[in-house]
């Protein structure tokens, strides 16, 4: 048996690029959104001069226990993630026009994806991890941006990046150092190190 039946795993996210990093790797579990102020902790967090590591555990872990609080049995799964680009962090856009000065803003510049993963079980956390994959826009002209926005729409306003990696996004980059499951919202390999050595997967 690849995994154990206990603990369940419960994965406290909407998002469906980490649902879909975990179902291909394997996983049995169930996905739940998180009901968190993602503003509030990041203004909070950015007001105190907490780095965005930190930050970005605080939003993942807030998740997490949120979800925690409901079965404390279950092992959560909480992620974040924080868009970085010279000291200025970068939300989801709201809507196209603010993904299309978003992409503006990061073209030809190389940003930070801080991506942290949190773990919570009986109460409390039990593990974390943050990765820091960095990304390198190429400089593409206007004329790309237009068809770019027009091919992916709306999709666009779910991601801290107004990208997709998995789709057309990867025309957007000359360069990306670090690894694709933790560019899509999990840093994957340290998390299943972390599951073996919680005894839920198979050694």
């Amino acid at each position: 048996m690849m995994q154990a039946d206990l603990p369940r795993i419960v994965l406290a996210s909407a998002s469906t690029a980490r649902r879909a990093v975990l179902e291909a790797a394997g996983l049995r579990f169930e996905a739940l959104p998180a009901a968190v102020d993602e503003a509030e902790i990041k203004a909070a967090a950015q007001a105190e001069g907490i780095p965005p590591a930190d930050a970005a555990l605080m939003l993942a872990d807030a998740k997490a226990e949120r979800i925690a609080r409901r079965d404390p049995e279950a092992l959560v799964i909480g992620c974040d993630q924080l868009l970085v680009c010279e000291g200025v962090w970068f939300d989801k856009p709201a809507d196209l026009p603010a993904a299309r000065a978003q992409l503006q803003a990061l073209r030809g510049r190389t940003h930070d994806l801080v991506t942290a993963v949190v773990c919570h079980r009986h109460g409390g956390r039990v593990w974390q991890h943050v990765a820091v994959p960095r990304m390198t826009m190429r400089d593409f002209s206007n004329a790309f941006l237009d068809a770019y926005l027009a091919a992916e729409g709306e999709v666009l306003t779910r991601s801290v990046g107004a990208y997709r990696l998995e789709g057309l996004g990867a025309q957007l980059f000359a360069r990306i150092q670090g690894d694709q499951p933790a560019i899509l919202g999990v840093p994957l390999l340290p998390l299943l190190a972390f599951l073996r050595q919680h005894g839920v997967l198979a050694t």
